[in-house]
């Protein structure tokens, strides 16, 4: 009995994702070749953001709301490439090495602001991000066009000082891996190349645990102190973890907007963080805790509930907008339980 009770504790979440999913694919009535359909495209469109969480969690970092800085890497890298008019894989490709640059130096000076705040990562991450989005849009609004030369005269604005609300990838970089090769098994369209990369994602982290670097991370999460006193440089190892994690936020994010085919210059990435921490706690993850299997699990049921939501506000309410915010409920409420489980457990153990 005492084994059952702490399964249910450890797994409230996917369990009760899993309860709603199923309750809300029954209410909706929508055809299972549909949802198969969304819910395969979302594992090749997302999975990779979720997985750039893992390794500062495993750091003992916790819950890394900075990947939003490697969104905006992303997204500025793609700006220029469609601004040279790059277009197809090539343009893909370019996208990532310039977005892997800039992460970089996101992620180096993100990671020497969190040395500084050791126990206080996840809320100084989020509020990096807000101060790096200020920068991002005084940048992209009032310096693009005029200080940062933009061949393309349809990106700006009518004045020639800013970049648009929206800025169009089709015939660019839109579907890019996602038309390299597709398998269809009937409605369903599975993009292979997008698995693919997220498959080699999987394989690096899975590597990445194995080596010296992988257990000086292990052991940096585990216990700050010792891992001091067995000489290992702490400070570098976090670093590391979040700049890691940066860089594979912005390919994660150019993997995403090619997928959907525009981009939204302001607004984009600013839910980037929110959406892929609350996907990677439905899968089972912690603050202290994550694997690739939570993050895929995590995509399976938290994007089968959005999928699905829309029209079972509809049946059940009339509106349709219902499923929507239920969503977004959703999204905040997750992390909220999170968070108050893990500091419900950190005084279970000063207890003990």
């Amino acid at each position: 009995m005492e084994k059952v009770k702490r399964i249910l504790i450890n797994y409230s979440v996917p369990i009760a994702f899993l309860v709603l999913s199923i309750s809300a694919v029954v209410i909706a009535k929508i055809p299972w070749t549909f949802l198969a359909a969304e819910v395969v495209r979302r594992l090749s469109r997302n999975t990779f953001l979720v997985l750039s969480l893992i390794i500062p969690i495993v750091a003992g970092m916790g819950l890394n709301f900075g990947i939003v800085l490697g969104a905006m890497a992303g997204q500025a890298a793609m700006f220029f490439v469609v601004d040279r008019k790059i277009s197809g894989v090539p343009g893909i490709l370019l996208s990532m090495i310039f977005a892997t640059g800039i992460a970089i130096v996101l992620g180096w000076l993100a990671g020497l602001v969190l040395n500084k705040a050791r126990g206080r990562e996840m809320i100084t991450s989020m509020i990096l991000g807000f101060f790096a989005n200020g920068v991002y849009q005084l940048i992209f609004l009032f310096f693009a066009g005029s200080l940062i030369p933009f061949s393309t005269k349809a990106m700006l604005l009518t004045g020639g000082v800013g970049l648009r609300n929206t800025v169009d990838l089709w015939g660019t970089l839109a579907g890019a891996l996602n038309s390299v090769w597709v398998i269809r098994i009937g409605m369903i369209r599975i993009f292979v190349v997008p698995l693919l990369i997220v498959a080699a994602l999987c394989v690096f982290i899975t590597l990445l645990f194995k080596t010296k670097l992988g257990q000086d991370i292990r052991a940096v999460g585990q216990d700050i102190h010792v891992a001091e006193v067995a000489g290992i440089n702490v400070n570098k190892v976090r670093i590391i973890a979040v700049i890691m994690s940066t860089v594979l936020a912005a390919i994660g994010q150019i993997i995403y907007l090619q997928d959907i085919g525009t981009i939204n210059t302001y607004n984009s990435h600013e839910q980037v963080a929110l959406f892929s921490i609350a996907t990677l706690l439905v899968g089972g993850a912690s603050t202290m805790k994550a694997s690739i299997w939570n993050a895929i699990i995590g995509v399976l049921l938290f994007h089968t509930l959005f999928v699905v939501a829309p029209s079972a506000g509809n049946k059940l309410f009339g509106q349709p907008q219902v499923g929507e915010f239920f969503r977004e409920f959703l999204a905040y409420a997750v992390i909220a339980f999170a968070l108050a489980m893990h500091g419900w457990k950190l005084r279970q153990m000063r207890k003990a």
